[in-house]
C-alpha cells in the first residue's frame, strides 16, 4: 500500500493539525512540530501500562483519573501521548475529549521503549516540565523489571528533579499515596 504522508507547512504542524489531518495511524504524536509515529511495542512496555492502568486507579483520589492513549497540548507545536497520565477529573467535559490540557495533568508517564529512548529520556520530560506538569515518571527495562525513575519539578528552575529510583516497591506519597508491588508484571 502506497501512503502519501502530509508535508509539513514550513514553520511545522500545530497541535490542532493532529485532529484535521486524515489518516494517520494511531498514537502519532507532535513533537516540534514533527509527527513521531509511534512503532508497536513489546510485550514489556504493555505488560508496565497494564499495571499502571489496574494499581493507579484503585489507589488514585475521586478528584483524579487515570488515562491512557490520550495526547496532551503542550504547545502550540507540542502533542505527545504519555504511556499513562493521571489527570484532573474536572477536565473531563464529555466523551468527545480528544486530548488534554498541560494544566490539567497531574503525573506523565513514559515506559522507554527501544526506538523513542531519546524523546523518553530527554525531550518529553523537558516538555512536560516546560508544560509545568507538576509529576514524571520514566519507567525502563532492567532484566524484564520495571526500573521507576520518579521526578518533581522544582518551581524555582522549572526543571525536574530526581526524588526516587524505585525497582521492586513503588511506595509515594505524591502526587498521591501509591503503593505498586513491581513484582506483579511477573503474574500478568
Amino acid at each position: 500500500m502506497n501512503r502519501t504522508w502530509p508535508l509539513p507547512p514550513p514553520e511545522g504542524f500545530t497541535a490542532d493539525d493532529l485532529d484535521r489531518i486524515p489518516d494517520l495511524p494511531p498514537h502519532t504524536e507532535l513533537i516540534d512540530g514533527s509527527l513521531v509515529f509511534v512503532s508497536p511495542q513489546a510485550l514489556f512496555h504493555m505488560l508496565v501500562i497494564d499495571l499502571l492502568r489496574f494499581q493507579l486507579p484503585q489507589q488514585a483520589p475521586e478528584s483524579m483519573r487515570v488515562r491512557r492513549e490520550m495526547s496532551v497540548v503542550l504547545g502550540p507545536r507540542q502533542r505527545p501521548e504519555p504511556d499513562i497520565m493521571v489527570v484532573d477529573a474536572a477536565a473531563e467535559d464529555g466523551v468527545d475529549l480528544k486530548s488534554y490540557a498541560a494544566e490539567h495533568v497531574i503525573l506523565a508517564v513514559e515506559v522507554v521503549s527501544p526506538d523513542s529512548q531519546e524523546r523518553d529520556r530527554e525531550r518529553k520530560p523537558q516538555l512536560y516540565a516546560k508544560a509545568g506538569i507538576r509529576h514524571f515518571w520514566r519507567i525502563e527495562n532492567d532484566d524484564h523489571r520495571p526500573v521507576v525513575y520518579v521526578y518533581e519539578l522544582d518551581p524555582a528552575t522549572g526543571a525536574y528533579v530526581a526524588t526516587g529510583i524505585h525497582r521492586d516497591h513503588l511506595k509515594l506519597s505524591v502526587p498521591f499515596d501509591i503503593d505498586i508491588d513491581l513484582g506483579d508484571i511477573k503474574r500478568m
